[in-house]
């Protein structure tokens, strides 16, 4: 497979996955044209690329921050994305230069994975596979959230967060989450629920 057919699957699997997690989509070319949390995404993909070459950090840094001007979606391009990730709306999103994001991630509008600290080295969050991070959440430091965890709307979060727990509150406290709990896919709205 060629780079550029690895390229557009990668943009299609984007905006399949917008299309799939956002009841209000309504079209492919309306997630291509007018959803910031996908375009902030495919702007991270380059200046990560970027990031890795010394000699191109600079570059990379002016164009995520020109990114951040047109989307209002901060990531630095030393953090690293995985697949899938749903910026939903996006406003007011940060993501640090540490910060590591797995695979079927969600991130709703006013999230920070930010750091504690000012020394270098890893400083930010590891977030796991298939995570929600609800509506103005804080992941603070180099803590972890585990696979098919959800952090609430608001939470402040400053300590690890088993796998497949709710963290919620400041600071957040961890709760399992109940047998009977719905998957967020198919709530209403998630940020309620978390």
């Amino acid at each position: 497979m060629s780079r550029l057919t690895a390229a557009l699957r990668l943009l299609r699997e984007d905006l399949q996955v917008a299309r799939d997690r956002d009841p209000a989509a309504r079209s492919t070319l309306e997630v291509a044209l007018a959803y910031p949390g996908v375009h902030a995404v495919w702007v991270h993909r380059l200046t990560h690329r970027m990031w890795r070459s010394p000699g191109l950090r600079l570059p990379a840094r002016l164009i995520s921050q020109a990114a951040r001007s047109a989307t209002g979606i901060e990531i630095h391009p030393g953090a690293t994305l995985g697949r899938r990730l749903f910026i939903d709306h996006g406003m007011g999103v940060v993501v640090g230069e540490t910060s590591v994001v797995g695979d079927d991630v969600t991130l709703f509008h006013g999230t920070t994975l930010g750091g504690r600290s000012m020394t270098h080295g890893k400083r930010h969050p590891t977030i796991g596979d298939r995570v929600v991070v609800g509506a103005g959440a804080k992941v603070l430091g180099d803590v972890l959230v585990g696979d098919d965890a959800q952090v609430g709307a608001n939470a402040v979060v400053v300590r690890d967060v088993p796998a497949g727990s709710v963290a919620v509150g400041v600071p957040a406290k961890v709760k399992d989450r109940p047998a009977s709990s719905p998957d967020v896919d198919h709530c209403e709205d998630p940020a309620i629920f978390i």
